[in-house]
């Protein structure tokens, strides 16, 4: 014989929720279902394509993290992007604007991934130098 569950009232079925507790229940159902995914640094990433790729030159992948992060802060104070690209150059000892934006586009999209609007926001109005 199938058992089925009675409750206060005598109904058989499952028990619905009532006044304030299905409500909240409800609202965090849907929040759990259209709240964003958290973004997660991936530090591994990060080291493999700055430390394999040639130029960069770090000492170790503490530094190449160090440095990463120095990029993530100056992005996350609102710093605007030619800055940041023009401080990146300086620090590599490079003309090369690719190779500084390589190194910012990598540190932001896998050491702070929270601050990529922020970074699009800035470079924007971006236009890289033109080589001769």
């Amino acid at each position: 014989m199938k058992s089925t569950y009675r409750g206060r009232s005598g109904r058989t079925g499952p028990r619905r929720c009532t006044g304030i507790a299905g409500v909240v229940a409800a609202v965090a159902a849907l929040a759990a279902v259209t709240s964003p995914p958290t973004a997660r640094a991936d530090e591994l990433a990060y080291l493999v394509n700055v430390t394999v790729r040639p130029g960069y030159n770090f000492p170790n992948a503490d530094e190449a993290l160090r440095y990463g992060r120095f990029v993530c802060d100056k992005v996350a104070q609102g710093r605007a992007y030619t800055d940041v690209v023009a401080e990146t150059k300086h620090d590599l000892r490079t003309a090369d604007e690719y190779q500084a934006a390589y190194l910012i586009n990598q540190a932001v999209n896998e050491l702070c991934p929270a601050q990529i609007w922020q970074l699009r926001n800035s470079a924007a109005p971006y236009r890289p130098n033109e080589v001769p």
